[in-house]
């Protein structure tokens, strides 16, 4: 409103209201601070555009501002008076002492989580008692929301509804409503409901559900779940983009919360909280349940050392601080392939517990010199960014051991973790004495973890010289152990024969498990080997159960458990065991969780998964995984496209090959499904090629005596992923044939 408007309304109020200052503009109107000169209050007086005034109509809207006055709730600011001055629409509220929760949340940035409840349970309480007497406001955002005094009240009810009633009314480009020639749009886009962005003219109390949660998602995320460059990016977004989860910004939100959030911002109606009563009821509904655990990652330490061969030991420091927690099983802890992708980190502390799921980042550096060490370490609040603990170690190399075990226990101890007394002893046990083999094993641990096949045989290596230096040092012989086993069941670039391999992982184990029975990766790697190579499923179980008992927060663990839930076709053991793992390590099992949920036939769950594991990474595992959701779900052509691209993205694995030569084959592209075979078969005279995925092959092309021929040799070498066979989804085609039948009860899965 110009001056020359001001000038004009201020002598028509004259007698019933002073005007003092201009509070603030938005699109439809702008709002005065006055003076109520008959009773004697400061009130704020909200002045319609002229443009919309002239549009709407003084007495369409007086009748509408009539039905809003009749409203009479603590939470709703109420409408004191409202008429036409010099054809100006005004109406009149009481002048809040405050802020609105714009205000607040773009000084505050995030509120926590009880203080946005709590303002949310406001708001929906005065929206239930609208809706119930027929009102529904259509613009609920944070400028429409005021506190004062630790109180939340609705303003500007009836407004909108009363606009949007008018003539002139049109849908804008991008589907929300305008009114003709003003280019105003009715409702915010942000917080706007799909079907009130369509234009519907009917609305109900979920359109209010829907915006509500938006603010909720606002206050929780610090951002509403759409956004966009304009009006239409965010609406046409809604439309067609996927629910963003609250929890991947604020990783404190209880999973029912966010799933409560969920179904508020459901993009039709009838999938939303039929009222706002309804959806605060889901909301504090988790009120009730069990705190949270205690969480944490270990982020990589930081090597500040003059010399970068020093790299490996930083890394080695953070792996033994998260295997030292992870022995804790009240506290969740990320494993090492999670963090580790937060290595040469440029995200913030807050974006990168979000991310991992977590409240709390531990952080540090280390500087080796000679025969001395200096760790650095601190304890940081990820949402708060606050540090709750810190501490400066300055000792002799051989005192690195105590060092870890100290920092573990200060961790539980300022997360008020629960701590049992094995679980103390454990911790406090020192796994070498002597400081050389200790730096071999950290040496053999990084290479082991690059996954290719030189950088495997170095691995070994490496183990092999710590055994050498320390033949008492058990965890050495486990990281032999794992390396052997995980290349005999690995997925086609093992540089040993699968039979080799496992001979060599069963003398290792067999020697950790004689010198420290108490270490769960050692049982953990037996358990593996009991049901990958000898097929006692029950004895694997015996394994993985005690090994879950010394180590409760290895992701490895729930992660090889749930492989012999699913390969024994216990499917929803299996789904809890590898969503488990994803928890502990968010950014490294979701392929997992996706193809248990394709062998469960959960199809569709499944591609939503899958799709979930390549928007985060682009990865061959992930995208051969999205490709078979794809095909289970109908959708060839995509299907193919996926498994086409896991192929290229890792040449040098055989299976990705051979499952695409099968897909080539169940899409009718028997001519690629035949070359692709030729090409393995030339393979096998360079290299090994593992009969397991040269059934796959067959399998699709419908050569079921061709593909038993390469199962069954591959049950004889113990090749590939022969143990899961039974629950595979690739060899369902099989499953009535003799042979199949046979080669199950040799494999202890039928009777």
């Amino acid at each position: 409103m110009n001056t020359l408007q001001l000038d004009r309304l201020g002598p028509a109020l004259a007698g019933r209201y002073t005007l003092d200052r201009e509070l603030g503009r938005g699109g439809m109107a702008t709002v005065y601070l006055a003076d109520d000169l008959k009773h004697r209050r400061k009130v704020a007086i909200k002045v319609l555009h002229p443009e919309l005034g002239s549009l709407l109509g003084p007495d369409r809207f007086i009748r509408e501002i009539q039905i809003a006055a009749s409203l009479n709730h603590p939470h709703i600011l109420p409408l004191y008076d409202s008429g036409v001055a010099e054809g100006l629409l005004y109406y009149v509220m009481p002048y809040v002492r405050g802020e609105s929760l714009r205000q607040k949340i773009s000084r505050e940035t995030q509120l926590s989580i009880a203080e946005a409840i709590d303002i949310v349970r406001q708001v929906a309480s005065a929206l239930e008692y609208a809706h119930v007497h027929g009102l529904i406001h259509r613009d609920i955002k944070p400028e429409n929301i005021l506190l004062h005094e630790g109180e939340a009240m609705v303003a500007d009810f009836g407004i909108a509804l009363g606009l949007a009633s008018g003539e002139g009314r049109k849908r804008g480009s991008g589907g929300e409503e305008r009114l003709t020639g003003t280019g105003i749009t009715l409702g915010t886009p942000h917080y706007m409901s799909p079907e009130q962005s369509a234009g519907e003219r009917t609305l109900d109390a979920r359109s209010d559900v829907y915006s509500l949660a938006c603010v909720l998602y606002e206050l929780l995320a610090g951002e509403p779940p759409y956004t966009g460059p304009s009006a239409q990016a965010v609406i046409a977004k809604r439309f067609t983009d996927p629910i963003p989860r609250v929890r991947r910004l604020r990783a404190t939100v209880s999973p029912a919360m966010e799933q409560a959030i969920m179904k508020a911002l459901a993009t039709s109606p009838a999938d939303r909280f039929p009222s706002a009563a309804t959806f605060i009821e889901a909301l504090t509904a988790p009120a009730g349940e069990q705190p949270r655990s205690p969480s944490v990652a270990v982020l990589p330490f930081r090597n500040l050392s003059t010399d970068p061969e020093n790299e490996f030991f930083a890394d080695g420091i953070t792996e033994d601080v998260i295997a030292q927690l992870s022995k804790i099983r009240s506290l969740k802890v990320i494993s090492r392939t999670s963090v580790m992708q937060f290595k040469n980190r440029e995200q913030s502390l807050r974006e990168i517990g979000a991310t991992l799921e977590v409240a709390t980042l531990l952080e540090g550096s280390v500087r080796r010199a000679g025969d001395r060490v200096r760790i650095v370490a601190q304890l940081i609040d990820a949402e708060a960014d606050q540090h709750l603990w810190a501490e400066t170690y300055d000792r002799q190399l051989t005192d690195i051991f105590a060092i870890q075990t100290d920092v573990a226990l200060q961790i539980a101890s300022a997360l008020e973790a629960e701590l049992s007394p094995d679980e103390r002893k454990r911790i406090h046990r020192k796994p070498t004495s002597d400081v050389r083999a200790y730096q071999l094993y950290l040496k053999g641990r990084q290479y082991y973890s690059r996954y290719t096949a030189e950088s495997i045989q170095q691995g070994i290596e490496y183990f092999r010289k710590a055994i050498a230096v320390d033949p008492d040092y058990a965890l050495a012989h486990t990281g032999l152990a794992l390396t052997y086993a995980e290349l005999a069941a690995g997925e086609g670039g093992a540089p040993v024969r699968p039979d080799e391999a496992y001979r060599e992982a069963k003398q290792a184990i067999a020697r950790a498990l004689a010198l420290d029975s108490q270490l769960g990766e050692a049982h953990s790697v037996l358990a593996l080997l009991k049901f990958t190579r000898d097929f006692d499923w029950a004895g694997a179980e015996e394994e993985f159960k005690l090994a879950l008992e010394l180590s409760p927060g290895a992701a490895d663990i729930y992660d090889h458990y749930g492989w012999l839930c699913a390969a024994l076709e216990r499917w929803d053991e299996a789904l809890v065991l590898v969503k488990r793992a994803q928890e502990l390590d968010p950014l490294m099992h979701r392929a997992d969780v996706a193809t248990t949920l394709l062998r469960a036939g959960r199809n569709q769950e499944a591609l939503e998964a899958a799709l979930g594991c390549v928007e985060l990474d682009d990865f061959a595992r992930g995208r051969s995984t999205l490709g078979w959701a794809y095909m289970k779900n109908g959708m060839l052509a995509q299907g193919l496209a996926e498994l086409e691209q896991a192929a290229a993205l890792a040449p040098e694995n055989v299976m990705f090959r051979a499952q695409l030569g099968q897909a080539y084959a169940m899409a009718g592209k028997t001519a690629d499904a035949r070359d692709m075979l030729r090409q393995l078969e030339q393979l096998s005279q360079e290299r090994y090629v593992s009969p397991y995925h040269m059934a796959y092959v067959y399998t699709g092309l419908g050569e079921t005596d061709r593909a038993m021929d390469y199962l069954e040799r591959a049950f004889e070498e113990r090749a590939g992923s022969v143990y899961g066979i039974k629950g595979s989804f690739l060899f369902t085609s099989l499953h009535s044939h003799p042979r199949f039948q046979a080669l199950l009860r040799k494999m202890n899965l039928l009777p």
